[in-house]
C-alpha cells in the first residue's frame, strides 16, 4: 500500500502547474509522498478553508502553496493551519512582472509566517519541504545529504572541465 502524503502541493489554478510540478519532481526523486491539487483562495474559499483546517488531520506535515497575481493562497492557508507553509510566487499572465506575487507572499503580518522562495522557485520549495521532514526522518536526512554532495560534485566536475579547457586538454 502506498504511503500517505506528507506534503501537500497546492496552487491557485491549473496555469500554475508548470511551475509547481518542479516541487513534485524533486519529491518524486526523493520518494517522498505528496498530494497535488488546485485550491483557489478567491474562487473556492470554502475549499481552501476546509483544506487548511484539515491538512494536519490527514497527515500532512508541510504545505507548499503556489500562486500568481494577488497570491493570497499561501498566506490564507497559513492563517488557518499550524503547519509550515512554503509560498511559491508564480509569474502569471496577469502578474506585474511577478512582483505582486512576491510581495503578497513575502510581506506577511507578524504571527502568520510563510517561508517564501524565489519567483517560480518551486523546486527549492520541494527541497525545503524535504529538509523540514528530514529534521525528524533520518532516511530523508540521508537522502538530502547525498543530494547536497551531488551538487558539490557537479560544481567540482565543472571546475575540472574548465581547467582542462584552459590548459588545452579538452
Amino acid at each position: 500500500m502506498a504511503e500517505s502524503p506528507r506534503i501537500s502541493i497546492i496552487m491557485g489554478s491549473q496555469s500554475d502547474l508548470p511551475v509547481m510540478s518542479q516541487a513534485a519532481e524533486f519529491l518524486d526523486s526523493m520518494d517522498i509522498p505528496y498530494e497535488l491539487t488546485i485550491v483557489s483562495a478567491h474562487r473556492t474559499p470554502e475549499r481552501m478553508m476546509d483544506f487548511a483546517q484539515n491538512a494536519a488531520d490527514r497527515g500532512i506535515k508541510v504545505v507548499i502553496a503556489g500562486a500568481g497575481g494577488a497570491a493570497h493562497l499561501p498566506g490564507m492557508v497559513a492563517s488557518l493551519t499550524h503547519l509550515p507553509v512554503i509560498g511559491v510566487p508564480v509569474k502569471s499572465s496577469n502578474s506585474i512582472d511577478g512582483w505582486d506575487s512576491v510581495l503578497s507572499i513575502l510581506q506577511m503580518p507578524s504571527g502568520v509566517p510563510v517561508a517564501t522562495v524565489a519567483l517560480d522557485g518551486a523546486r527549492n520549495a520541494g527541497i525545503l519541504a524535504a529538509e523540514i521532514l528530514g529534521t525528524s526522518d533520518q532516511g530523508i536526512a540521508q537522502q538530502l545529504k547525498s543530494f547536497k554532495q551531488s551538487l558539490t560534485q557537479k560544481v567540482m566536475d565543472q571546475v575540472d572541465q574548465l581547467d582542462r579547457q584552459k590548459n588545452g586538454n579538452s
